[in-house]
């Protein structure tokens, strides 16, 4: 027994030291300052030549640099000229943390079985040390939304911080919000005999609405009665009833857009749309109505081949026109595309968006959407110091290049499993 113990405990230090994750960074002790940047605060605005300054995790200074009249002296002193700073990045309606491998099962926790699941919580399946979540962080992404999957009520999403131990460290709004998956109105079908797809109306359309609205009905009776047996699922939508929670609804059409609409307005709560391609046919309704929209994936194909062929592309700039309240995310189950979070805002660019409309959809619009906007999203005084340094212009891929990272003011680690790859054959091929 002893021989096997010897052979063996090497194997498991070496299999362990391979799977270890970066320890999160250490709570601020001294007063940082980042001198001569320019700085995008996020809400629109931009300072050249700025210095910003932050302590216990908090920005206490976002100016000018020619209008600071306050000392250096005692601070951490980062020289940035010709860098950027900017807010760190939002990913909405992402999988991060629930999904570490798609193809193992084991490793998959984004969906219960059933259909009317309030009651599940994506906090408590999060895995603050997935590799996939630390790999977010060298493009500048450095919180999300943890969003569960599938059934027609999938559960209820949070909000995190992307460097924590565990999911109550990471946790920055628990339980946000509660997701809806709206009954799709049109479907294809596919005929085996002629191998053709055809596009026809959804029969089960209206029935599938009022099944939504008797769930509703029901969970409103239980709340207003003694609520005797205990109903966990009718439990959790006690703050959506009450408007402490927003109701993601995940539709894409126009009739479904309008009907939710409807719904949340007969139900009284707070809506936010996710995906809605045809937003745009609705945009004066949404306006009217304040209704926030998460829009999905710009990097994609049209849904319908009566859209325009690049309408994923310019979607972002005519709600923004609108007035509509915009935010960008990469698409639920697709988790690992979230770190090129920033590249979908700066496509958005490319179709005439103006540069910092575009930051703002994955920074002050989207914490907005999500309800962290008092402490995340913009660069502004008393707000968290949640931040990073580029190279670059952060919204292209050349651009991207983050020499320093800080979440509630603690530095965090840039590297990942891949930079780790990168620095091993790039020494290789440099050698030859």
């Amino acid at each position: 027994m002893t021989f096997f113990k010897s052979i063996l405990i090497p194997f498991l230090i070496v299999g362990a030291m391979a799977q270890a994750q970066q320890t999160p960074g250490d709570v601020q002790t001294n007063a940082i300052a980042i001198v001569g940047a320019t700085a995008h605060i996020g809400n629109g605005q931009v300072i050249d030549n700025a210095i910003l300054v932050f302590d216990n995790g908090k920005l206490v200074t976002v100016s000018e640099r020619s209008s600071f009249n306050g000392s250096l002296e005692g601070k951490t002193v980062i020289e940035a000229s010709g860098k950027h700073v900017y807010p760190g990045f939002i990913a909405a309606n992402s999988t991060l943390g629930l999904v570490e491998v798609d193809a193992v099962r084991a490793s998959d926790d984004q969906a219960e079985l059933g259909q009317l699941l309030p009651h599940i919580r994506s906090l408590i399946a999060y895995n603050a040390e997935s590799k996939v979540v630390e790999s977010m962080r060298p493009n500048g992404v450095l919180l999300a939304q943890t969003t569960p999957q599938g059934g027609r009520v999938s559960g209820t999403s949070s909000v995190v911080q992307l460097d924590a131990w565990n999911w109550e460290d990471a946790a920055v709004r628990a339980d946000d919000g509660i997701h809806l998956n709206w009954p799709r109105t049109l479907s294809y079908n596919r005929n085996w005999a002629t191998r053709t797809w055809s596009l026809e109306a959804n029969k089960d359309y209206d029935k599938e609405v009022r099944g939504i609205e008797e769930f509703f009905d029901e969970c409103k009776a239980y709340l207003e009665g003694n609520r005797n047996p205990t109903n966990l699922p009718y439990q959790a939508m006690e703050n959506l009833m009450k408007g402490y929670q927003n109701l993601y609804v995940h539709v894409g059409d126009e009739k479904g857009i309008t009907d939710a609409v409807g719904f949340s307005k007969k139900y009284q709560l707070k809506l936010v749309l996710v995906g809605a391609e045809e937003a745009y046919k609705v945009a004066d309704l949404l306006k009217s109505e304040s209704v926030g929209v998460l829009l999905s994936n710009t990097h994609r194909l049209p849904r319908s081949q009566d859209h325009d062929y690049d309408m994923p592309y310019k979607l972002p700039k005519l709600l923004s026109d609108a007035g509509v309240l915009v935010g960008l995310n990469t698409g639920g189950k697709a988790n690992f595309q979230s770190r090129n979070l920033p590249f979908f805002a700066g496509q958005a660019v490319g179709q005439g968006l103006d540069r910092e409309v575009a930051l703002s959809m994955i920074t002050a619009n989207t914490a907005k959407i999500l309800g962290i906007d008092d402490n995340y999203g913009t660069l502004e005084v008393g707000k968290s110091a949640t931040l990073f340094i580029s190279e670059g212009d952060a919204l292209e891929m050349m651009g991207n290049r983050l020499t320093k990272a800080y979440i509630d003011g603690r530095e965090v680690s840039l590297e990942s499993h891949q930079t780790e790859l990168w620095q091993r054959y790039k020494k290789k091929y440099e050698s030859n």
